[in-house]
């Protein structure tokens, strides 16, 4: 693909994904955790969905991994869930939390006894991520409790050089912006093994939410596999971390697996990745138990 065609094209892409990046920026006053109760979340106004049969089939077996992988596990397990709006669910139609609101559900399901602390916030960049470690104390207080830490991050640093750059979008500046990157995400884990060097640390990688609709631009997904190598990097120089990859979660689902804003997963897109989460723990306490 021509330089010029892939500017043309890219910014007509991103012409998307900026307009939906302003819309989710987050609230500056809003620096609270997302209740993971969803009946915190409800209004009057909201009308109560009904799980379809294929749905409440998957949650089964989310529930079935979940039950085998925490029985491992001490019976009170604290999980701090921190990060952007994939942390806080933010698509999940059901207004359960996405992913994390998922794994609390079969936790329950299967009478183990969790406490998760759900930080995430819409727009979260790993700047925004470092401010709040070093400002809020009930985050790191969380933290020092923590059997196991989930982390998503990095998909707004993307958008921010989207932002950036919209009049002039090229590769250079995103090349450019990993360095900075690797250096505040390291940060963040020196951080919170400092805090508390027992947890296991688990870092989401990013997805490209454009890939159903413009597969075919090598270069949307080729930025979006070198911010992920990144991330790989880093988690690779923390015993306790591992880097979960996400880039390939919805590639060969046949059904719908966005919100309607065709950039976050909805409910069933959070299964995925909650699938996913669970199938890292479980090959990971079976390699303790080996």
């Amino acid at each position: 693909m021509s330089k010029k065609r892939f500017i043309m094209l890219f910014s007509f892409i991103m012409v998307i994904g900026v307009a939906v990046f302003l819309f989710l920026q987050p609230d500056k006053e809003q620096t609270q955790p997302v209740p993971s109760d969803p009946s915190e979340q409800e209004t009057e106004e909201e009308a109560t969905v009904e799980k379809p049969e294929e749905e409440e089939s998957l949650i089964q077996t989310v529930r079935e991994r979940m039950v085998g992988v925490f029985t491992f596990l001490q019976n009170d397990t604290h999980i701090t869930a921190i990060g952007d709006s994939l942390t806080q669910g933010v698509g999940d139609e059901f207004d359960n939390g996405g992913y994390v609101g998922i794994l609390e559900d079969q936790l329950e399901a299967g009478n183990v006894r969790v406490t998760i602390d759900n930080f995430g916030v819409r727009g979260n960049r790993t700047d925004h991520l470092l401010e709040r470690l070093e400002e809020k104390p009930e985050i790191n207080e969380s933290l020092e409790e923590a059997d196991i830490v989930l982390i998503t991050i990095g998909a707004n640093d993307i958008m921010q050089i989207t932002k950036d750059n919209f009049m002039n979008l090229t590769e250079e500046p995103f090349i450019n912006e990993r360095e900075p990157y690797s250096e505040r995400l390291t940060n963040i884990l020196e951080h919170m093994t400092e805090i508390q060097p027992e947890a296991r640390i688990y870092l989401l990688g990013i997805f490209n939410p454009f890939e159903m609709y413009f597969g075919e631009i090598e270069e949307l997904d080729r930025i979006v596999t070198q911010w992920n190598n990144t991330s790989l990097q880093v988690t690779n120089q923390f015993e306790q971390a591992r880097f979960i990859p996400m880039q390939d979660i919805f590639q060969h689902t046949n059904g719908d697996v966005f919100a309607e804003d065709n950039f976050h997963p909805n409910h069933s897109g959070y299964q995925l990745m909650a699938d996913r989460v669970i199938t890292y723990l479980q090959n990971d306490i079976q390699e303790a138990q080996n």
